[in-house]
């Protein structure tokens, strides 16, 4: 059976940049086994948000794969994130990894993935995990057509997310810059 750990979304607004995520973790297709999971995290001594989505093991160890590269190259996030990528792309072990990381700081939002990719959104939202979709799609709405600060909008997104996607629920974990 596969541990799963679910919706994390992050939103950018007036300088403001909140991460949030979920506490499910789901093992197999139909059985939530934790509730309260804290998924998101503050890094480089609070400049950097992270989250994941995915197995919970394997995240831990890109989170701290992660942490190196910012400490490698003085917290730059880009930097740090396009190295990580290129490592977890090579490495016969990192590429057995089964999740995602989504990071930001002040100025950018990613998403990286184990084939290397490294995604910055059009908009000032991201989401990934099971429901990343559907708080990706609010997140974009409440962005644009609300007055909602940013950590509102993760916090309303996942909350909608909770409603659709069976592998979110509402008890929600937030890290703002």
């Amino acid at each position: 059976m596969r541990i799963r750990s679910t919706t994390i979304i992050a939103v950018r607004k007036n300088g403001k940049v909140a991460l949030a995520g979920d506490g499910q973790v789901t093992l197999g297709e139909n059985t939530a086994i934790k509730h309260g999971a804290n998924k998101v995290r503050t890094l480089s001594d609070g400049s950097i948000l992270a989250g994941f989505a995915g197995s919970a093991g394997d995240a831990i160890t890109l989170f701290e794969k992660f942490e190196k590269k910012l400490k490698d190259h003085s917290n730059q996030l880009v930097r740090s994130a396009v190295e990580l990528g290129q490592d977890w792309r090579t490495d016969r072990y990192l590429r057995k990894l089964e999740a995602l990381l989504l990071v930001a700081d002040k100025d950018n939002i990613l998403v990286i993935s184990g084939s290397g990719d490294i995604i910055e959104p059009d908009r000032h939202v991201l989401a990934i995990g099971s429901g990343g979709a559907y708080a990706m799609a609010a997140g974009i709405a409440l962005l644009e057509h609300s007055t909602l600060s940013a950590r509102e909008i993760a916090l309303e997104s996942l909350k909608i997310t909770s409603e659709i996607c069976i592998y979110t629920n509402d008890r929600i974990s937030i890290v703002e810059l």
